[in-house]
């Protein structure tokens, strides 16, 4: 029983010099975030499959008990639908083979395209999916979330694959107008979901998207707290990735949110997270 959380990348300019070093190699910046947080979304696998010797990489920047989301190539869920895959499908997954027990999940994004007469697609997709990972799927489609009908048929069908249903959590953000550049741009292209709360699995993975303002995505994220000290009472473990539209403070709100969870379930002796490495040299005083 944990809960991991994490961002939406591991590496960001505005966190040079902040939370990394300035001038810190490409090569061990994963090193430096997962001294920050514990898990992290694998959104560059939607546009490119990785070699399993940059997944070694990734493993030998992490320790096992760090976690990775990575997202089905985009040429997989969007532009072949599913069909004729194998080929790209082989290769992802050898190329995920390096993580081993790191891989919490491989995550299947659909865009709005993909509708409830799709699902029995999905099933007979998932049904053929090697048992030796986990999966988790978004969908965006407005049905699953107004049409109950559609909404207990995909659940149903998951929780046979025993696959779990990742919600992406912005109706804080949509909550009230932008005030930023950044949140403008968000506000274009974040999609306008209604809330969906349930896990169907042992291991739920909650997406939120906060504020370019600390305290207001703090204020958002409090029913996510208490449901998460809710799981861990279950015995699940949890992974919250925690957004903003900037994501510039993204490292230290994701701990946030581990402190929030970790001080509502007190007896649970929830461990706690890394200590951060240093962002500059020590200095003689």
């Amino acid at each position: 029983m944990r809960l991991h959380v994490g961002c939406a990348m591991w590496t960001h300019s505005s966190w040079n010099g902040r939370y990394f070093p300035p001038a810190l190699p490409a090569a061990v910046r994963l090193r430096h975030y997962a001294s920050w947080c514990t898990a992290v979304e694998g959104n560059t696998t939607f546009y490119a499959i990785p070699s399993p010797d940059t997944a070694r990489s990734w493993a030998r920047q992490t320790d096992e008990d760090f976690r990775f989301v990575l997202k089905l190539p985009k040429l997989i869920t969007h532009d072949q639908r599913l069909t004729d895959v194998g080929v790209p499908l082989r290769a992802f997954l050898g190329a995920a083979e390096p993580l081993g027990p790191r891989l919490e999940a491989i995550w299947l994004q659909f865009p709005p395209a993909f509708t409830p007469v799709d699902v029995p697609a999905l099933a007979a997709f998932l049904r053929r999916l090697p048992r030796t990972y986990r999966y988790a799927v978004e969908v965006r489609h407005p049905a699953f979330f107004t049409d109950p009908d559609a909404a207990l048929a995909l659940e149903r069908m998951l929780l046979t694959m025993g696959a779990e249903w990742i919600p992406f959590d912005t109706t804080a953000f949509f909550a009230s107008p932008p005030t930023s550049d950044a949140e403008r741009d968000a506000w274009a292209k974040k999609p306008r979901m209604p809330l969906r709360a349930r896990a169907l699995t042992d291991r739920p993975i909650i997406r939120y998207l906060g504020r370019d303002d600390a305290a207001r995505t703090a204020e958002g994220w409090q029913r996510w707290a208490d449901l998460c000290a809710e799981w861990l009472r279950e015995g699940r473990s949890p992974t919250v990735f925690i957004h903003t539209p900037d994501n510039a403070d993204a490292p230290r709100l994701a701990r946030q949110f581990h402190d929030d969870v970790r001080s509502r379930v007190p007896y649970l002796d929830l461990a706690s997270l890394p200590s951060p490495l240093p962002a500059s040299p020590p200095t003689l005083f």
